[in-house]
């Protein structure tokens, strides 16, 4: 996950090399078997690199495609073996494995669907000359979403699943559209932009740079630990402004949230945390960023509670666009038990879009036809999906694939 802090001699030993060792050492640790590459990187760690080293130019860690990861372990590459004619379902294990990711791209059809008319309205008002209707898009949420997507593109570039890469991207490069359109049009002040625009570029240009193993690993880091920060410092602060004006209007949540961040990454940095909480700590930037995106159908709840009227502003397409968007990612996150991934997806797919669509029809806004068809075809896509990952598997019962999705094997 983005925000990876983990030491070297704190995770397992892994069977590529992207250690910055002269050649020479590197083939002698190639040859050697793994208590010896433990032993050796563990050496490595408290023999030979100073504190200078392992705070900045520490290596970027890469770990084996060889099982399922826990909760606190959703920094790690996925399980998929790749290569494998034998894992478990055999062929049909390949067959899903490649499915589920196509299934997972896909999603950037609804995802587009759901951009495109919030960006032509905005130009249309623009062009009309019409600046004060772009008012009413909030940027500070435009630009929570903004960072929760750039969080989850670094997350999926580290485990190296490119279709949801390509969704994230969209997600990006679209939002930084309506925000630059806010900001044409007076409704976000000049300055916030200007830092925007720079986390943006220079978050696209490290993230692609490492995807193709053109990045400086120490680089790389400080700007996982950028991003953990943000996260960690935007989610209470975020959440504590939901609730607005029954709360006092200040940004407390935040500066505390941003000071336990800081101190956090740091005691990581310096080995002062137990295994158990690096991995926490690698976790937080993928964690905090799902969080964000699962406090909107939150957000939206509270809303449509304190202004039932409001609810027929909702737009029922764009609520079934959500639920399918979410919904395609679902099979490919639990297939390779990313809890983390499966957790944001099933909880957008059902609290957001199919949440949204029974407000819908509970204040008569759309045919009982409509949310029964929507309600069906999302119950069925779920089931499919956790009786083929069984099947591929070779378990009895979902509940084997749920149970190793939440606690690995």
């Amino acid at each position: 996950m983005a925000g990876s802090v983990v030491p070297v001699s704190k995770v397992p030993s892994r069977n590529y090399g992207c250690i910055n060792y002269c050649i020479s050492e590197y083939c002698t640790y190639r040859l050697q078997p793994l208590q010896f590459q433990r032993k050796y990187l563990q050496q490595s760690l408290h023999g030979k690199l100073n504190f200078t080293k392992r705070l900045l130019n520490g290596p970027l860690i890469c770990c084996d495609k060889l099982r399922p990861v826990a909760a606190l372990e959703s920094n790690a590459p996925d399980p998929i073996q790749q290569g494998s004619e034998n894992l478990r379902g055999g062929k049909n294990f390949k067959e899903w494995n490649s499915l589920s990711a196509k299934f997972a791209g896909a999603s950037n059809i609804p995802f587009l669907l759901l951009q495109l008319p919030q960006i032509i309205l905005n130009a249309r008002n623009l062009l009309a000359g019409n600046k004060t209707a772009l008012f009413a898009v909030p940027w500070l949420g435009m630009f929570t979403g903004l960072l929760g997507n750039l969080s989850l593109l670094s997350y999926f570039i580290k485990k190296r699943e490119t279709e949801v890469v390509v969704v994230q991207t969209l997600g990006v490069v679209s939002i930084y559209i309506v925000i630059t359109q806010l900001a044409m049009a007076g409704a976000m002040p000049l300055p916030h932009y200007i830092v925007t625009s720079t986390v943006v570029f220079c978050g696209l240009i490290l993230n692609f740079m490492n995807y193709f193993y053109l990045l400086n690993p120490g680089i790389w880091r400080l700007w996982e630990d950028f991003i953990t920060i943000a996260g960690l410092s935007a989610l209470p602060q975020v959440m504590w402004s939901t609730f607005l004006p029954y709360v006092p209007n200040t940004i407390l949540p935040g500066l505390l949230a941003f000071v336990i961040a800081v101190m956090t990454v740091l005691m990581a940095r310096m080995g002062k945390l137990s295994d158990r909480g690096i991995k926490f700590v690698g976790s937080i930037s993928g964690w905090t960023a799902t969080l964000l995106f699962m406090w909107m159908p939150v957000a939206q709840a509270w809303t449509n509670l304190r202004n039932p009227e409001n609810i027929r502003g909702l737009s029922s397409v764009s609520m079934l666009l959500a639920m399918v968007g979410n919904g395609l990612m679902i099979p490919r996150a639990l297939f390779i038990r990313d809890l983390m991934w499966f957790t944001g997806s099933s909880w957008a797919s059902v609290f957001y879009g199919w949440g949204n669509l029974l407000c819908l029809y509970y204040f008569q806004c759309i045919s009982r036809e409509f949310f029964g068809a929507a309600t069906i075809g999302l119950v069925a896509w779920i089931g499919m999906a956790l009786w083929k990952d069984t099947q591929v598997y070779g378990y009895t019962s979902p509940l084997t694939s749920l149970k190793e999705l939440v606690f690995g094997h």
